[in-house]
């Protein structure tokens, strides 16, 4: 699929913001009053900022709202309530570290909670789709959710924890890109399924649908060369995840915990714009694209 920089920033921010929240409302780190609210303006800045960046890849962006009126058949829809519900409960929560000194446990567990649903309908909401193999696999939301959980302890300061973490988002990441490679030409999909014609004998592509390109083509059918995509799964695994481990394994210095964040985001951004160019549609096959 055609990689849409708003969807990328949304789905990496996004994640990390709650991933954050999810640490907070554990706990971690045990903080109070200012302090506290500098972690929460973090987890805030990059979990509403992702979800308000999703908006900007709508057709009508207007009409957002009315997916939230779609909670019982769409992903989409419940990604919505959990966001907002985590939102609003961790706000509350996180009123009573900032301006009362107090740890409201049962809200802080409520928060962790939908944090991490938000997490996981975000992924579902690609996991789902079965006319993207790749995709569709539970590797994926585990994927969505390893990332969350390494930023999240990484922005938390949690240092062990977070290269434990960032170990198996690394390996999480890379058993779906192995798994993924194979998985349309294992799906049983082919230009027979794609097209409905297999019933009456072979099928092959006698010329183009049409000379031109369309909406399909450019959405759905978008290629990347084998040897780019090869090259920015190493950039993207050192970045997200080599890189930071060593600098946190170095002796502590705010600098270079600064450092392995920047690492780390810039190689999840990477990895997130893979997740999408790297989507093989079924789609594809009908026009010659697979």
């Amino acid at each position: 699929m055609h990689p849409a920089p708003s969807v990328i920033f949304f789905t990496v921010f996004s994640g990390i913001g709650f991933g954050l929240l999810t640490f907070l409302g554990l706990g971690y780190p045990g903080v109070m009053g200012w302090t506290a609210f500098a972690f929460f303006a973090i987890a805030y800045v990059c979990a509403v900022g992702g979800l308000m960046s999703s908006t900007f890849h709508l057709g009508h962006p207007e009409r957002a709202l009315k997916a939230f009126t779609q909670w019982r058949s769409s992903w989409l829809s419940r990604e919505g309530w959990c966001a907002v519900i985590a939102l609003l409960v961790m706000a509350v929560y996180g009123m009573g570290l900032v301006f009362f000194g107090e740890r409201w446990t049962i809200l802080g567990l409520i928060g962790s909670v939908f944090s991490v649903l938000t997490v996981f309908t975000t992924s579902m909401i690609y996991t789902q789709l079965k006319t993207i193999p790749r995709w569709n696999s539970t590797a994926t939301p585990a994927m969505f959710l390893s990332y969350a959980f390494a930023g999240g302890a990484l922005l938390a300061g949690q240092i062990t924890l977070a290269m434990a973490l960032l170990a198996i988002a690394a390996v999480v990441q890379v058993f779906l890109w192995a798994q993924g490679d194979g998985a349309l030409a294992g799906s049983g999909t082919s230009m027979a399924t794609a097209t409905g014609l297999g019933n009456i004998g072979s099928v092959r592509a006698f010329e183009p649908p049409h000379t031109g390109t369309n909406y399909l083509l450019k959405e759905f059918a978008y290629v990347v060369g084998r040897k780019h995509s090869q090259k920015l799964r190493i950039i993207s695994i050192v970045l997200m995840a080599v890189l930071p481990i060593a600098l946190l394994a170095a002796s502590f210095s705010h600098m270079l915990a600064l450092l392995a964040v920047i690492s780390h985001v810039a190689g999840a951004l990477v990895s997130r714009w893979l997740f999408f160019a790297e989507a093989e549609h079924v789609v594809g096959l009908y026009y010659g694209k697979r």
